[in-house]
């Protein structure tokens, strides 16, 4: 498991149940559970909060305390987030603020009880609320759109925080393991081959297998991609040796 602890998530006032439960399906996805609220809505177990939870409907949302925002101040190390920062040194509300890696670089070096502050839909975490609050994290985006919804700036974050709250070793193997030179040399040989049917200009063969082993080099694939395009190649070489024979007869 991760040896840091897993941050809780705190939304402040939220306006829409909606959005209350789509925050608590991105903590299902990136194993968080543990979702504080400050002065919410209803959330009744046949709205829209639990509609938008998907599975987190069973345990992270009717689990979800009610809290005061003075009580996340006083009991976690906070990260609030916004999308409006104020880049000027002189205004210390809003700034200095951390990108979502940044934070995780950051959470990754200590070992402390985290929430990660998220405020109202339309207006956020207001002035007095991000001065009491210990680091400030911004997502970058597009300066023309620079401001995310409630759902997707949680779920960006909560992304990026992954390895402090998802144990990888649970996560569906993945074939990751490079194939054997040997395999590579056999789709070389019958690259090559291909070529020597396909381009009939010596001059250009040779910079075409170099192209292809570059290419191969930087991709490093898998026995089983290396066997698809040896076969891939392998047939297309048999046809033109069928089209030549019978266009000889």
């Amino acid at each position: 498991m991760p040896r840091h602890s897993k941050p809780v998530v705190v939304v402040v006032e939220p306006e829409t149940p909606g959005n209350v439960g789509t925050i608590a399906r991105a903590m299902k996805n990136f194993g968080l559970t543990d979702l504080k609220l400050v002065n919410p809505p209803p959330l009744e177990p046949d709205g829209e909060a639990y509609g938008f939870a998907g599975h987190a409907r069973e345990d992270v949302l009717p689990n979800a305390d009610e809290v005061t925002f003075d009580e996340v101040v006083e009991e976690y190390h906070t990260v609030a987030t916004t999308a409006i920062t104020n880049e000027d040194s002189r205004k210390h509300v809003r700034f200095p603020y951390k990108t979502p890696v940044e934070v995780r670089e950051s959470l990754e070096t200590v070992e402390t009880k985290t929430a990660l502050v998220f405020g109202r839909e339309g207006r956020g975490l207001n002035n007095d609320e991000l001065a009491r609050l210990d680091e400030i994290c911004s997502i970058p985006a597009s300066d023309d759109y620079p401001v995310l919804n409630l759902g997707q700036a949680a779920t960006i974050l909560m992304y990026e925080l992954r390895s402090l709250t998802v144990d990888e070793t649970q996560l569906p193997d993945v074939e990751r393991e490079r194939a054997t030179e040997s395999e590579i040399e056999r789709f070389y040989d019958n690259f090559e081959n291909f070529l020597e049917h396909a381009e009939h200009r010596d001059h250009k063969r040779p910079k075409t297998m170099r192209m292809i082993r570059r290419l191969i080099g930087r991709a490093h694939p898998t026995d089983r991609e290396v066997h698809t395009l040896t076969g891939l190649f392998r047939r297309a070489t048999n046809r033109f040796d069928r089209y030549e024979d019978e266009t000889r007869d």
